[in-house]
C-alpha cells in the first residue's frame, strides 16, 4: 500500500498579514453579523439595530479622538476619567440651564486635554505616563465634585438622551457629525497632514518646521474634548451623572477599535472608517456574547483575544 501524497499547503504571510491589517477588522464585522442573523433570536429588528446604534455610541466618539492621539505616536489613558468629569459637571451646573451645563462639561474635558498635551508636548513626559496621571486625577477629581450618583431630571438631558429626528436618535446624529468632522480634518486640511507627519517622525518634522507642541497640544485638547462629547451623551442617555461608574475601562475599547481598525500604535498614519468598523465590531462582539448568555467574564476575554490579535497582526506588519 502506497501513501497517498498530499500537496503542500503554503501560507503567504507576506500577503495575509498586510490583508487582514487592511481588510480584517471589515470580516470581522460581517462575520458577526452573519452569526447573529442566523443564531439570535430577534436580531433583525429595527428596535435592535437603533440600540445597537445608541450603545456604541461612547466608544465610537472616543475612539475618534484616540485615532487622533494614536496617529501623532501618543496614546490617551484619561478618556474615561474626562468622561466621568464631564458628567460631574452636567450635574454641578444643570441650575444654569442645560446649554450652560453641557458648555461646562465641553469646556473641561478640553482643559483635561490641553493638560495632557501640555505635559507631553511641553515637558516631555512620555503619553502613557501623562495620561495615566489624569486617568488617576480626573477620577478623583470627579468623585470630589460628586461624590454620589445623581438623577438627571431636566426636560433638555432628557432630549437629548432618548430624542431623535426622522427615527434616528439624537446621539446618531452626532456621532455621524463628529466622523464627517474628522473625516474632513484628516483628508482636507493642514493639521490632519501635520498629526500623521510628526506620528511618522517627530525629530524630522520638528527640523523641517513643523509646530510639532502646538499640534500635539491641540491633538490631546480634541481628544479631551471628544471624551467630554461621549460623557455629555451617556449621561443624557442613563439620565443620571455617575463619576464613579461611568467609562472605567472604556479607554481600552477605544485603544482596541483604533488598533484593530489599522491604525498602527506607533503612529504614522490614521483610518478613520477602520476605527469606526473597529467600535462597531467592539459594540456586536460583547452584544453577541450578553444576547447568548454567557457571563461578563467572557466578554472580557474576548475582548482580550480581539485585544492580542490585532497587536499580533500590527507587530508582523510592522517588521516588513
Amino acid at each position: 500500500m502506497t501513501a497517498i501524497d498530499m500537496p503542500a499547503v503554503h501560507i503567504d504571510r507576506d500577503r495575509i498579514i498586510p490583508w487582514l491589517q487592511e481588510y480584517g477588522v471589515y470580516v470581522g464585522v460581517a462575520a458577526l453579523l452573519v452569526f447573529n442573523f442566523v443564531f439570535t433570536p430577534n436580531f433583525l429588528s429595527v428596535e435592535n439595530f437603533r440600540t445597537q446604534a445608541v450603545q456604541v455610541t461612547p466608544v465610537l466618539i472616543l475612539s475618534l479622538g484616540m485615532a487622533l492621539v494614536i496617529a501623532t505616536g501618543g496614546i490617551d489613558l484619561s478618556v474615561g476619567s474626562v468622561m466621568a468629569l464631564a458628567a460631574a459637571m452636567i450635574s454641578l451646573y444643570l441650575g444654569y440651564g442645560p446649554v450652560v451645563a453641557i458648555l461646562v462639561a465641553l469646556a473641561a474635558g478640553a482643559a483635561a486635554g490641553a493638560v495632557n498635551g501640555a505635559l507631553v508636548a511641553f515637558a516631555g513626559v512620555q503619553a502613557i505616563v501623562a495620561t495615566l496621571a489624569m486617568m488617576i486625577g480626573g477620577r478623583g477629581l470627579s468623585l470630589v465634585l460628586l461624590p454620589q450618583l445623581e438623577g438627571i431630571r431636566n426636560a433638555g438631558i432628557r432630549e437629548l438622551g432618548s430624542g431623535d429626528v426622522l427615527g434616528v436618535p439624537y446621539l446618531v446624529w452626532v456621532s455621524v457629525a463628529l466622523i464627517a468632522v474628522v473625516v474632513f480634518v484628516v483628508r482636507r486640511t493642514v493639521f490632519g497632514r501635520r498629526l500623521v507627519a510628526i506620528g511618522g517622525n517627530r525629530r524630522a518634522s520638528d527640523l523641517s518646521g513643523l509646530p510639532v507642541r502646538r499640534t500635539l497640544l491641540a491633538v490631546y485638547m480634541l481628544c479631551g474634548l471628544f471624551a467630554a462629547v461621549a460623557g455629555v451623551l451617556a449621561t443624557a442617555r442613563l439620565q443620571a451623572s455617575d463619576p464613579n461608574s461611568l467609562g472605567r475601562l472604556i479607554e481600552l475599547s477605544a485603544i482596541t477599535a483604533v488598533v484593530v481598525g489599522g491604525t498602527p500604535l506607533h503612529g504614522g498614519r490614521v483610518r478613520i472608517a477602520g476605527t469606526v468598523a473597529g467600535a462597531v465590531l467592539m459594540q456586536l462582539l460583547v452584544s453577541t456574547l450578553i444576547k447568548h448568555d454567557l457571563p461578563p467574564s467572557w466578554t472580557q476575554i474576548a475582548q482580550t483575544a480581539v485585544i492580542i490579535a490585532a497587536v499580533y497582526v500590527a507587530r508582523e506588519r510592522g517588521k516588513r
